[in-house]
């Protein structure tokens, strides 16, 4: 871990950095939560139905999927502010490109392509944030730079879907590219100069996946997170057509969901700074229990906005795995970093691609609430098994055990 290999680069104040790479989160979590609650707007427009319109989501998450190991891999020998600088430049052009889009499977295409540089901004910004403070505030550190993607959902989010329905769904994307432009310029101004790694190579970076750890901590992600996206992707449309009220509400809700998932993003590392595993295995129970609530406050816009609080309070999970993966990845860091957007993507394809399956089904839209509810508890027998292995006599691993 760098804090135990190397000294951190002299650069600009940490809050200055913290800033810099929020900003790109806050685009990043605008984008890609927005893409969500403007569905039933650009489903609309090309003709497409729901469930359809749906896969536009799943094509964002699955270019993180493919983008973030392969551009870790073979970008950790380059300093990484360059990196960061060049990733969000990439998806600045992606993000116009999708506003531009001419149909349906060009809008897939150019989501796919905004989805690539997703995975690996985090997981490098993840890292320069890390060496910023000491080791014991390494989880708070990276929860502020997540906080960009959780303020996304109180401002950046409920904006986008109001000019969705006033400016058109196109003007959301726009939004996105100029928020990643003022990254590109921040980053260049505040983040560490540093001269890269020259003993990264692929090769190393690819050694996290010989980890049993690593691969656990990644499936606890990839599984246990996909309820909070199976019930957020169709929120918008479960407001209309359940609990029959009209549109200009949703802005309302997406913003408790976001505050509930700003509380959950701070408060979850703070724990785990002091109690990683038992963080993690609470949220984990806290998400199944909520998500199982959903289908039955799902009628009543009351009820409704405190459900959607709390299933946004599980979204604190994401910050102790990245922590702990730091804890486990040994020499490959910034694969391993990166890898943890790939999974919690992984998970925001397969949400909504088991809800659109229960949705087709004539289930209803409601019933995403007990298919993220199953993801949660399956997410949790994965960590329960990670951490019995852990404790086996001769286990290496580094992270708390308690």
């Amino acid at each position: 871990m760098e804090h135990a290999m190397g000294t951190r680069p002299q650069t600009a104040h940490p809050a200055l950095v913290l800033f810099a790479l929020a900003v790109g989160a806050f685009a990043i979590g605008t984008t890609e939560f927005a893409s969500m609650s403007l569905l039933p707007f650009f489903a609309r427009d090309l003709n497409i139905d729901i469930s359809t319109a749906g896969h536009a989501i799943s094509a964002y998450a699955l270019g993180v999927v493919a983008g973030a190991p392969v551009i870790a891999a073979f970008g950790a020998r380059l300093p990484r502010r360059t990196l960061l600088i060049g990733l969000m430049a990439m998806f600045a052009l992606a993000n116009g490109l999708s506003a531009l889009s001419p149909g349906y499977h060009w809008l897939l295409l150019f989501r796919f392509l905004s989805g690539l540089p997703h995975g690996a901004y985090f997981g490098v910004a993840a890292l320069v944030a890390a060496n910023l403070v000491p080791i014991e505030k390494r989880t708070l550190a990276i929860a502020q730079v997540m906080s960009g993607l959780t303020v996304a959902t109180v401002i950046g989010v409920p904006v986008a879907n109001w000019m969705g329905q006033v400016l058109g769904w196109r003007s959301g994307f726009f939004v996105v590219t100029a928020l990643a432009v003022a990254t590109v310029t921040l980053v260049a101004i505040y983040a560490p100069r540093d001269a890269g790694d020259p003993k990264a190579s692929p090769m190393r970076e690819l050694t996290a996946l010989t980890r049993v750890q690593v691969w656990l901590t990644l499936l606890t992600g990839a599984i246990g997170f996909g309820g909070m996206f199976a019930v957020y992707t169709y929120v918008a449309s479960t407001m209309i057509e359940v609990t029959h009220v009209s549109e200009t509400y949703v802005p309302l809700i997406l913003i408790i969901f976001g505050i509930g998932l700003t509380l959950g993003n701070l408060v979850a590392a703070w724990l785990a700074d002091r109690a990683q595993n038992r963080t993690v295995i609470g949220v984990l129970l806290w998400s199944a229990a909520s998500l199982a609530l959903f289908p039955l406050m799902a009628g009543n816009i009351w009820t409704l906005s405190i459900i959607v609080f709390l299933i946004g309070i599980g979204g604190g999970l994401g910050t102790p795995l990245q922590a702990r993966l730091m804890d486990v990845a040994g020499d490959a860091q910034t694969l391993a970093a990166a890898l943890h957007h790939s999974a919690f993507n992984f998970a925001n394809a397969l949400g909504p691609w088991l809800g659109g399956l229960s949705i087709a089904a004539g289930y209803g839209l409601v019933s995403t609430g007990w298919i993220g509810s199953a993801l949660a508890l399956g997410g949790l027998a994965i960590f329960l098994t990670a951490i019995a292995i852990d404790r086996r006599p001769g286990s290496a691993v580094l992270a708390p055990a308690e």
